[in-house]
């Protein structure tokens, strides 16, 4: 079996949970796959080749392994590519082996999962690549399905770009609505850095917001929705003291523009948010 691993995330969790979700445990006449069951021999076996329809970036080939393997653990699986992989149409991912009602149970849990990560890796080496600027990172958001932000993030550093916070546990992130409560921008920076807070993220719409995020301790400033002179502007007022990143609105067509006013960061949240699942395929042929 492929040694894959993802620091957060529990793959055996999250394969037993898909299967029984999809497999109706727990609810009445639930817990199998009639159709498999009623239709296909207890005894028949499989072979089946999973490929690509359009040229994707690859990702989430060991997690469709493990969705195989939790319902035959001796299933014959060979991934053919690697994670992050550029590949072509018609490309052959996984050549798998074994009894075919394991096969097909698990057929649509493993598909899902590496259509959804895949079609994110996907968009973001498109923006990576619209960007063309190896001075500024792309980076993802919060914004992720419930459930699946590490799967999520993970993908789309596959695809080429950084991850964000994790969560609202490694870092302050200072928006509006807080400034609204602190009174200030000033005041919400001093309130995270007095409770001893390191990593202290600032969002800022207004150029006359920068100097006082600074001057109370923020670490780095997030500039949103600004236009590229205006980026440009709040860049050189900032002159190195802290990273930047833009912000808000950024779209293939916006993003080299806004990446080349000089700031670190640009973030998306469509990357995660928006992302078309990748047109995969899994045929099989009766052993």
């Amino acid at each position: 079996m492929t040694q894959w691993s993802l620091a957060g995330f529990d793959l055996d969790e999250f394969v037993r949970d898909t299967l029984a979700e999809d497999l109706g445990e727990g609810l009445p006449g639930g817990g199998r796959d009639v159709t498999s069951e009623s239709v296909i021999p207890a005894a028949a076996r499989f072979a089946g080749v999973m490929d690509s329809r359009d040229p994707i970036i690859v990702a989430g080939l060991p997690i469709a392994e493990a969705f195989f393997r939790a319902l035959e653990p001796e299933m014959d699986i060979e991934i053919l590519v690697e994670e992050g992989a550029a590949v072509a149409p018609g490309t052959d991912l996984m050549r798998l082996s074994g009894n075919a009602r394991a096969m097909l149970t698990a057929e649509r849990s493993a598909l899902n999962t590496v259509q959804h990560l895949s079609g994110i890796a996907t968009m973001v080496r498109e923006y990576v690549t619209a960007m063309d600027n190896t001075d500024c990172t792309l980076l993802d958001t919060r914004k992720t399905i419930p459930g699946l932000r590490h799967l999520e993030k993970y993908a789309t550093r596959m695809g080429g770009a950084s991850n964000h916070r994790m969560g609202l546990w490694d870092a302050a992130m200072i928006k509006d609505n807080h400034v609204l409560v602190a009174g200030n921008v000033g005041e919400a920076v001093r309130r995270a850095k007095d409770a001893g807070v390191a990593d202290i993220i600032c969002e800022v719409d207004r150029i006359d917001q920068i100097e006082p995020a600074l001057s109370a301790g923020a670490t780095r400033l997030l500039l949103d929705n600004m236009e590229p002179d205006v980026l440009r502007e709040a860049v050189a007022l900032v002159a190195g003291r802290v990273p930047t990143e833009a912000s808000g609105g950024i779209n293939l067509s916006t993003i080299k523009a806004k990446a080349a006013t000089g700031v670190d960061f640009v973030s998306v949240g469509r990357l995660t948010q928006s992302a078309p699942a990748a047109d995969i395929g899994l045929d099989f042929t009766p052993l």
